[in-house]
């Protein structure tokens, strides 16, 4: 039989939007918690390809600052970005090490996102939240990640604590309209 508690908590993962965070830092061995669930995500051939870049405190406004000196923004732009980082405790960039040799890269982003995914469902039912964003720009920070030419970067998960107690109701498809069964 399939656990209710871990079907609930895998229902009621949810994207908390930066907007949405109060500015509280999280405690750096919350994210070592986050993390290293993260770390327990299935992998083909035990590759663990996720890399995690970590930006808090004065780090953010260096990320931020590369993000602006290497990308045409409008003002309005720019400070929604500025908000987003300020609100957020840490922003972390999603790397991941292709083994090209080894596995389809398809696999080792996968195995990426399932990791995010640990990361994220490790947030239900506390005050953090966060958000996965793949902006356009995100091909510029490769020398400012210090990435490796076998390393990619997937995205931003922002990190925040969040007050809101509303349970945001979000309409799934009928899993039924997905299924094609063949007996």
């Amino acid at each position: 039989m399939i656990s209710k508690k871990i079907s609930s908590i895998i229902q009621s993962r949810k994207s908390i939007y930066p907007n949405e965070f109060n500015g509280k830092i999280i405690e750096e061995d919350i994210i070592i918690q986050l993390l290293e669930n993260a770390n327990y995500a299935p992998t083909h051939k035990m590759t663990q390809p996720w890399i995690f870049k970590i930006f808090c405190n004065n780090s953010k406004k260096i990320l931020l600052d590369e993000i602006i000196r290497n990308n045409e923004f409008s003002e309005n732009k720019k400070k929604k970005l500025e908000n987003s980082f300020n609100k957020s405790s840490h922003i972390i960039c999603i790397c991941m090490k292709k083994h090209k040799n080894l596995l389809p890269e398809w696999e080792e982003i996968a195995a990426t996102a399932m990791a995010v995914q640990n990361l994220w469902i490790s947030c239900v039912d506390s005050n953090i939240g966060g958000y996965w964003s793949t902006p356009k720009y995100i091909n510029k920070l490769r020398t400012f990640l210090k990435l490796n030419n076998d390393e990619i970067c997937l995205g931003f998960f922002y990190l925040g604590v969040h007050n809101s107690k509303k349970i945001k109701k979000i309409k799934r498809d009928n899993i039924f309209d997905k299924i094609q069964w063949f007996r």
